[in-house]
């Protein structure tokens, strides 16, 4: 059966929705799993934290990190 014209469109119409609707239910899905295990973070004075940063170059550019480069810096 091959098909031509107006129904053909409908056809592809349709499969596409299909695809988006899917594609959004999977998305809320992983959004409320992500956000069930978030929590928000609390510090008290003293205490000793690691702080992830990257490294700036002159305008504002992060440097891409290395392989061997450190990723931590201190404890504040």
């Amino acid at each position: 059966m091959v098909l031509v014209g107006p129904e053909l469109l409908q056809q592809i119409t349709e499969k596409v929705q299909l695809v988006r609707d899917r594609l959004q239910a999977s998305q809320s899905r992983q959004k409320a799993y992500a956000n069930k295990r978030r929590r928000p973070l609390e510090f008290e004075v003293g205490e000793h934290v690691f702080l992830r940063v990257t490294r700036t170059t002159g305008v504002g550019r992060a440097i891409r990190s290395r392989k061997l480069s450190p990723k931590f810096l201190g404890s504040y």
